[in-house]
Order: structure tokens, then sequence, then C-alpha cells
């Protein structure tokens, strides 16, 4: 709204005013900053945004995190184990600045989502399926609510969305790395015909082109079809090592065919194995190296949580302990009922848990210190131990 200029007389009162103003702040011991007179604006002022109010309930004491994961349904028992793993960090820690609350998404992860903003929530950890997260981040981030994700699915990351979740990218730059630091040059891959599978075709192109090794071939299949896309990619050229992209079970169908080749190229595979047991029972598999987080402090964790809950966790539900860990580090600057502090979750330094060091980058994803393990016929054996930190 446009003001029209104050008359001359009208002026000197004004001032006479102020003056009057500044003398009793001065006597209240309150002096303000020196500046010179200014004119009053012609333009309608724009007013800075108030900050948003608390959604917190009356005499709520503790900022509230969300756990979204499936409590029924087929994948019920994991998101269970992943939920008493974060409320064992809870207890482990003393976290006294957050409440947890569960929502089971079984029966739709928006309507979940949609429960735990209306109840105050102000940072979300899951959901564990990628498209479980497809559906959350969307309300969330016009809530400004941050989403950790318990996913491995790269594509749903950034823009509020940060994923716990090992991506087969990490765990295959890794292991390539290793091989090519003890002789291999020339790699090739067989990829499943999937969306975990195009993502790993991308990282091995990547990790290959990284290490300055050379990408032989690369094969995809489909079902039931890996031997014979493993015949293919002999018939491409000699291969210091081959990555399977899959898991143990499927890789034992084209071990017999890879290792015709002469030499016997080296068995590579992803972070998948590391969710596996008796993987050294199979003599095909034994010798292959994959990456994934260290082991060192899973069976401290796994004894306290069968301690608590009489049965043993699943190996993903480290997910949700560490992510609780990395609330309770962040909750210590976090102002009750105001917005969760976003930036501290790209902390250069990042965060230790059981599943080691790991970092979130600007695109959401979490860049993971993992170590490199071999199968050998009583399990597996650290090869390459992880980093302690980032440099």
């Amino acid at each position: 709204m446009a003001s029209a200029a104050l008359k001359p007389q009208a002026m000197q009162v004004w001032l006479r005013l102020v003056g009057l103003v500044l003398l009793s702040l001065a006597v209240a011991g309150c002096v303000p900053r020196s500046r010179a007179p200014r004119q009053l604006p012609t333009q309608p002022v724009e007013v800075a945004e108030e900050a948003p109010q608390s959604l917190l309930p009356p005499g709520e004491t503790m900022n509230r995190v969300a756990v979204l994961v499936p409590l029924t349904g087929s994948n019920g028992a994991l998101g269970r184990s992943i939920l008493n793993a974060a409320n064992l960090a809870l207890l482990d820690t003393g976290g006294g600045r957050i409440r947890i609350t569960a929502y089971d998404t079984a029966n739709g992860a928006a309507p979940a989502a949609n429960d735990a903003l209306a109840e105050g929530s102000g940072l979300i950890l899951g959901p564990l399926l990628a498209e479980d997260v497809r559906a959350v981040a969307p309300l969330a981030r016009r809530a400004r609510v941050p989403v950790i994700a318990f996913s491995n699915d790269s594509g749903v990351a950034g823009d509020g969305v940060y994923l716990m979740g090992i991506t087969p990218a990490q765990s295959i730059a890794r292991v390539v790395d290793y091989a090519h630091s003890r002789g291999a040059n020339g790699f090739g891959a067989l990829v499943p015909a999937s969306v975990y599978g195009e993502r790993a075709s991308a990282a091995m192109v990547a990790a290959a082109e990284g290490a300055g090794a050379r990408l032989v071939g690369m094969q995809s299949y489909t079902p039931g079809a890996i031997a014979a896309a493993a015949a293919r990619l002999n018939a491409m050229g000699r291969t210091d090592a081959v990555l399977v992209a899959d898991g143990s079970r499927t890789a034992l169908q084209a071990v017999p065919i890879i290792r015709q080749s002469s030499p016997q190229p080296r068995l590579l595979a992803t972070e998948l194995w590391a969710t596996e047991s008796n993987l050294g029972a199979s003599a095909g598999l034994r010798g292959a190296w994959f990456a994934a987080p260290s082991d060192a402090l899973y069976g401290q964790f796994r004894s306290r949580y069968r301690a608590r809950y009489n049965v043993n966790p699943y190996r993903l539900a480290t997910l949700g302990y560490d992510s609780v860990l990395l609330a309770v580090r962040v909750a210590a600057d976090w102002p009750l009922g105001r917005p969760f502090p976003e930036r501290a979750l790209r902390n250069a330094e990042g965060f230790t848990g059981v599943d080691g060091a790991f970092r979130f980058g600007r695109d959401g994803l979490a860049d993971r210190a993992l170590e490199v393990r071999e199968v050998t016929a009583a399990g597996t054996s650290v090869v390459s131990p992880a980093p302690h930190g980032f440099n």
C-alpha cells in the first residue's frame, strides 16, 4: 500500500518522538545501533514469513520420530525386526529427546505417512520398499519433514529423501577396485533383467572406468537363463574377474560355465551376499569376493538384540538401529517442535553405527566404508578391512 510523504511540521514532531524513544531505550540499557534516518517506503513491504507453529501436542516434551515399516503381511517379520532394532538403539542411547512411534505400511505407505505427519512427526525413518518411498516422499516434502529410508534403490533418493540401504553401486565399486588392486584387469558381468540389474550394469561400467580397468563384456539374463548368459560372456573374450549381480543360488548356476575359461576368473558378487548364511557350504562359491558393511560390531548387536527379544535379528535390522543412532545425535540440536535440522544429515565427517562409517551426499545416498570378504569353507573372512572414516 502506498504511503503519502510527511509534511515538514509532521516530520519535526515525528523526529522529536523518535528522539524520546531512543532516549528511553538508552536509559533502559538497550542501545540501538546507529543508522541514518530512512524514508518511509512508497511500495508494499514484504514481511518475512513467520516460522511454522509446532505440530506437537500441547505438553509434549520430546520431538516425534516415525518409523514406517511393514508390521504385517509378507514383509512383516523383517519390518518388526527393524522396529525392534530402532527401539533397542533408543534404549542403548537413553535418547530422551525423541519419541519413536511405529506405523504399519502393509496397508499403504501413504496413509501411514499421513498419520505420522498429522501426529507431529518431524522425521520419518523408512519405509523399506522403493515403491513405498515414492508414495511417502511428496507427502513428507510438503510438510518439510526429511525421510531416511531403508531402501537401496538410488532412484528414489534426493530432495529430502536419504537412503540407509547399501546400493549396488557402492559394493560393486569397492570390490572391483579391490580386484583390480590384486591384478585383475579384464572384467565381465552377469546382471539380471530387472531394476536392480540396471543399477548394477551402470555401476559396473563406472567401477571399471574408475579403477582404470577394461570391461570385456556384460550380459543380462531372465530368470533361469543365467547359464546361457555366462556362455555368451565367455565368448566375448578372456576375463580376470566376473561379477554376478544376484544372490548366491543364482550365481551357482553360472559358476560351472564361468570356470570353463582358462585361467579361471575370480568370481565377484554384490552386497546381496552379506545377508546370506552358509555361503561356504557350496564349494563353487569359495574364493568369491564381495563388499559389504563391516561385521565387526554386528556380533555384539545380535547378542543384545537376542537378549531382549529372544530371537535373532534380520541382518537388515541394523538399518533401523543406525538410523536411530543418527537421529539421537542430530536431536541434540533439534529444538522442540521445530523442523528437523536436515542440514546436519550432510555432515562431511559422517556418522558411525553398527554397520560402520557412513555419510550422506547431496544426492541423498549414503557413502559407506565397506569391507571386502572372501567366501571360505568356514563362511567368510575379511581380506580388505573397511576404513574407519572419511578423509
